[in-house]
């Protein structure tokens, strides 16, 4: 799994850099290698990316900690902090999701789930 890379507003290919990325519709994943569809979730993080730099990369270290631990099953993460979002696909498994997002918000507790609510 590839470090989780950001900067303001866009994902640039390194860490450090700070260049623009294209749009995150043109760029995430619908199928795997095998071209099985994945699943995918949205988190938001309010106000990250108006903290210091220092609770900004804290905060990015706790997320890769975590994506780390899934990397067989996460296949792409973006974080965004313009929008102060998170977006993970992974390769589909029953409760995964779920799972992953609760391990998230365990390291970072201000992250919330985007979700439909059940009827």
């Amino acid at each position: 799994m590839p470090r989780l890379q950001t900067n303001r507003g866009r994902c640039p290919r390194t860490a450090s850099a700070m260049e623009p990325a294209a749009p995150l519709w043109q760029r995430v994943p619908t199928r795997d290698e095998n071209g099985e569809l994945l699943a995918d979730f949205l988190m938001l993080i309010p106000r990250l990316g108006k903290r210091s730099k220092a609770h900004i990369s804290a905060t990015i270290a706790q997320l890769e900690r975590v994506l780390h631990r899934y990397g067989d099953a996460i296949v792409f993460a973006d974080l965004n902090l313009r929008l102060n979002t998170l977006w993970i696909s992974l390769r589909p498994r029953c409760g995964l999701c779920l799972e992953i997002a609760t391990c998230i918000k365990l390291h970072v507790p201000e992250a919330v789930l985007v979700a439909e609510r059940q009827q």
